[in-house]
């Protein structure tokens, strides 16, 4: 996807996406807000310029097994609103294709009426994601090019 829309067949609180699109925080933020919602968080990956043992990097480039992603991002939202009851709206989306510095790669933003679900949520979230979505990077450094040395086999949700 090279545009972040809602899906045509969306119809409820939760906003997946996978693109090669900026990741707008703001409507994220805007999106999850609701007026039965007093805590909203909004947690934000970046590209950094270091990985384990890998000084200087300079890009990331991400690949994912698209049609893995949406479903298990609805799984990853779907279990958040059994473990923290009462959560408004969830976003997870993450990007595909090169990154620069400082650029974001992941968004998770989740609204709930009190701050302790909206943060144990969105950390659940964005912890689920990196153990059981298939998505990888591959990191360019000083020394040179490579897969991520974080990457794992990929876990079920509900053992997350």
């Amino acid at each position: 996807m090279d545009t972040l829309e809602l899906p045509p067949h969306h119809d409820g609180d939760v906003w997946p996406a996978l693109t090669m699109a900026e990741l707008p925080v703001e409507r994220a933020w805007a999106w999850v807000r609701r007026p039965d919602c007093g805590a909203i968080v909004v947690f934000g990956g970046t590209v950094r310029d270091h990985a384990e043992g890998r000084p200087g990097v300079s890009r990331l480039e991400y690949e994912a097994y698209e049609s893995q992603v949406i479903p298990r991002f609805l799984l990853i939202a779907e279990e958040a609103k059994k473990r923290y009851s009462g959560l408004g709206r969830i976003v997870i989306w993450h990007r595909t294709g090169p990154l620069e510095l400082e650029e974001c790669s992941v968004i998770v933003a989740v609204s709930a009426p009190h701050r302790g679900d909206a943060f144990d949520a969105a950390r659940f979230c964005i912890d689920t994601l990196k153990r059981s979505v298939p998505i990888w990077k591959r990191e360019t450094w000083d020394g040179g090019e490579d897969w991520g040395l974080d990457a794992h086999e990929v876990a079920e949700i509900r053992e997350c």
